[in-house]
């Protein structure tokens, strides 16, 4: 048995999250498919994180085991021959039979971008969370310094995880203000805030809750100085809301 490792894109919009569930389709569920169309044989698809029901990826990893002859370069081929437009295999490549894609990850790091403005382009809805109110940068910033560094985040986790640690390390989080975003071979114009994460791992919607809580922090809702007290609580209640999925990426995973 080969074990094949993939570097994977794909627009979650229209699937149910990552991990295969019953009744929804999902990224897992399809690739296993194509997987078995290709093959002949089922082979579960284990991938680096699970993201949730609407969020995007442009560097997810997995991998899966396999007796097929074809090369990785082939089966990359074949994959994207019947995958759906909107998931992509960048690489394939023969991975170690020891090779774990969520336990092996160094870190992780993902990034929100809000459209900060009361009309947001049309090209971008699927992709940015609107926020009309105009948001203090400077409140952000400094209510995501708490954030950062080995953190207990039981308050930015979300509900129905089974998850007991609830400890994880924040490397960075930066936030920054954008006047353009590139598109295709344009610049669409507009007030657009970008927060870039990166953790050695993330709890369930934990990168959203933090997201949907430094926007209470922009608006003026919770003061930056009370982060401390939110994250000692552990206490779900008292952080901000679930910031949409839409505008989530999972950028990368190191190994």
């Amino acid at each position: 048995m080969r074990k094949i490792k993939l570097l994977i894109e794909y627009d979650g919009t229209a699937y149910h999250g990552w991990q295969i569930q019953n009744d929804e389709t999902t990224i897992q569920g399809i690739i296993e498919d194509s997987v078995q169309r290709i093959t002949g044989t089922p082979s579960s698809v284990l991938g680096a994180s699970r993201t949730d029901a609407g969020v995007h990826a442009l560097g997810q990893v997995a991998v899966f085991r396999t007796e097929s002859r074809l090369d990785a370069g082939t089966l990359k081929k074949a994959l994207n021959a019947v995958l759906p437009q909107d998931i992509r295999v960048i690489e394939a490549s023969e991975a170690n039979d020891s090779f774990h894609p969520r336990n092996a990850a160094v870190k992780k790091s993902y990034f929100y971008i809000i459209a900060n403005e009361r009309v947001s382009s049309a090209f971008l809805f699927r992709y940015t969370w609107t926020v009309p109110q105009q948001l203090d940068l400077n409140a952000m910033a400094e209510a995501s310094e708490a954030f950062i560094g080995r953190r207990d985040f039981a308050a930015f986790m979300g509900a129905g995880s089974d998850v007991q640690d609830t400890v994880r390390e924040i490397y960075s989080l930066t936030i920054e203000r954008l006047d353009q975003v590139d598109f295709m071979t344009g610049r669409l114009r507009g007030d657009f805030i970008k927060i870039w994460a990166e953790a050695n791992g993330f709890l369930r919607h934990m990168v959203r809750n933090i997201v949907g809580t430094l926007v209470e922090a922009g608006r003026g809702r919770i003061p930056a100085d009370r982060m401390t007290e939110i994250l000692q609580s552990r206490d779900r209640r008292l952080a901000g809301q679930t910031a949409p999925a839409k505008g989530l990426f999972l950028e990368r995973i190191v190994y």
